[in-house]
């Protein structure tokens, strides 16, 4: 633990990490209580189902876009104002879903006003995630420590993703879960502005004759094709997570235990985060694209295996030795995806790699859908390891090797 207290001891670190864990937590708390109070005011879940997948969509899909911004103008150009938009839309949203009765023949016109903010809403949610792994990048030169601070930064990713919900749970208990969409708002903007003050400076990319004089002196790695490696396997690995989020809800009932459900996921979750901190803690002397090959392998071969369990217990068993693979694999992503990168272009190279993951996790639960009830249960978890095995055989030669031994 002495190498992240290292890291946490760097001059500013300590403030601009809280800061964006502030503004993330937001993104921990949103989903369960925007689609609590969706559902409050519609009345309906397929109307909190449809809200909650435009909000998914627009953000998503638009994430390298806002990436791009943030490279260009810096965090306090572009950041607070996507922050300031995003939370008032929050607010909105907040505002809206407080009628728990809806006036008759108006339940339609609210469920299309409702989607439209929740879209808009999703098109400026700020990449607080790719920004912080760009300032990373600035306070830590040194591969080793910065290798250790995407560990640190993956693990307390998980850590929110936990958190998120139980304050949530918290909140409705209190008070209607159009509050903790407010509190939601209140959470990014006031993260957002205190991550944008950090001292910290940003590579800003180069404009006119500058950007141009940019262009030329890129190295090879720092193209589409240095991308290509991260990119693809963040999409393999949410693929895969995605997918088994739902097989092993289809594997708790075919036990008849859907009480088990809760625990196997957060097994899952507590084996990424020691395998991240164990990973951030060591030194390799292996290059970063052939280790992450490695590690999507091994990732691959546990949820395989996981579909031979007996029972809930050896599948929790099974998914705890597959989330030890899980952060790891996505620390050596980012590392690359930041080494490929020019240096005003690292948030928009780490925004590629989370949109990848996060396509890769709704891809993967549509996919394993279609898969539960057509094929027997064990070859569904072998057909949703597929993916990182298949990026285990995608390790570019010669391209953007990383030595994190030599520093």
């Amino acid at each position: 633990m002495s190498t992240y207290a290292a890291v946490l001891r760097t001059p500013h670190a300590a403030s601009t990490f809280g800061a964006a864990l502030l503004g993330r937590l937001s993104y921990g708390t949103l989903s369960l209580s925007l689609l609590l109070a969706v559902k409050d005011a519609s009345g309906s879940f397929a109307v909190a189902g449809t809200v909650l997948a435009l909000f998914g969509a627009t953000g998503v899909v638009l994430s390298p876009v806002r990436a791009a911004m943030i490279d260009r103008y810096g965090p306090r150009r572009a950041l607070v104002p996507m922050a300031v938009v995003y939370a008032v839309l929050l607010a909105a949203l907040a505002v809206v879903t407080r009628e728990e009765h809806a006036a008759p023949g108006t339940a339609g016109t609210s469920a299309v006003l409702m989607g439209a903010l929740a879209a808009l809403a999703g098109a400026f949610a700020p990449p607080l995630g790719p920004t912080m792994r760009t300032l990373w990048s600035q306070l830590l030169p040194d591969r080793r420590m910065l290798q250790r601070a995407y560990s640190l930064d993956g693990v307390a990713e998980e850590l929110i993703l936990v958190v998120g919900p139980l304050l949530v749970g918290v909140l409705v208990t209190y008070a209607q879960p159009a509050a903790a969409v407010a509190v939601s708002a209140v959470l990014v903007l006031v993260g957002t502005v205190a991550l944008a003050l950090s001292p910290v400076p940003f590579p800003v990319r180069a404009t006119g004759e500058g950007r141009r004089k940019g262009r030329g002196a890129r190295t090879p790695g720092t193209g589409p094709r240095g991308l290509g490696q991260p990119v693809l396997a963040a999409a393999g690995i949410g693929l895969c997570l995605g997918g088994l989020d739902l097989l092993v809800v289809a594997f708790t009932e075919d036990r008849h235990q859907p009480g088990a459900v809760a625990w196997v996921l957060a097994v899952l979750s507590a084996g990424s985060a020691v395998g991240g901190l164990a990973y951030g803690a060591l030194s390799w002397r292996s290059a970063a694209r052939p280790r992450l090959a490695v590690i999507c392998a091994a990732l691959g071969v546990a949820l395989a295996a996981a579909g031979l369990a007996p029972n809930v217990y050896a599948l929790g068993a099974a998914a705890a030795m597959a989330g030890l693979f899980v952060a790891p694999a996505l620390t050596t992503a980012y590392l690359i995806a930041d080494e490929s990168a020019a240096p005003g272009a690292r948030t928009r190279a780490g925004a590629w790699v989370n949109t990848a993951l996060n396509a890769g996790i709704s891809g993967g639960t549509a996919s394993a859908g279609l898969l539960v009830g057509a094929v027997p249960l064990p070859l569904c978890f072998a057909l949703m390891a597929v993916p990182a095995l298949l990026c285990a055989t995608a390790t570019p030669r010669g391209t953007g090797r990383l030595d994190l031994k030599s520093g």
